[in-house]
């Protein structure tokens, strides 16, 4: 049985690569896809400037660390396809030079978490929605006004994200 999880992945180094929405939107992306491929529902996310946060829950026939490293790679190459074409200077601050990889955009072993209870759950959605709010971030001042968020979606019924599934439709 498949579980609803917590997920968390960081850009390299905690650069503020995903600050630009068009850096956001590869995530927009690849999320929206996976979704409309019946490969996971989203339940919750925030995109902050140097990672982001999801609840999720990925499809039975799926296995979770093939979803997980797939989504990754695929965003990073799509970062590193914008950063060579707009901004090459800056795609240098991802020169690694390993040998599986010449750039790297996420830190290795993103955090994957089970939510085995609406209490746990509701508790990750509550911190993922206040995450642009708290501390050094105040990329709001309320948490509905962040764009790239589930936030909207659950205190004012708006949702602007056609991928993603309330949490009372959770099955």
């Amino acid at each position: 049985m498949k579980y609803i999880s917590f997920f968390t992945a960081t850009i390299l180094e905690w650069k503020h690569l995903l600050k630009a929405d068009s850096y956001k939107d590869i995530i927009i992306s690849s999320m929206r896809f996976l979704v409309f491929d019946n490969r996971l529902k989203i339940y919750s996310f925030v995109i902050m400037p140097n990672h982001i946060h999801i609840i999720w829950k990925i499809a039975k026939d799926i296995n979770n660390v093939d979803l997980q490293r797939d989504f990754l790679k695929y965003t990073a190459q799509q970062m590193k396809f914008k950063l060579t074409k707009e901004d090459p200077d800056r795609l240098k601050l991802f020169y690694v030079g390993a040998k599986d990889r010449k750039y790297q955009f996420w830190e290795r072993n993103p955090l994957t978490s089970r939510l085995p209870s609406m209490e746990l759950i509701m508790q990750k959605l509550n911190y993922i929605h206040q995450n642009p709010i708290r501390g050094k971030w105040n990329l709001c001042t309320e948490i509905t006004d962040y764009k790239y968020s589930t936030a909207a979606m659950y205190y004012k019924n708006e949702n602007v994200w056609d991928f993603v599934t309330h949490l009372n439709e959770a099955s």
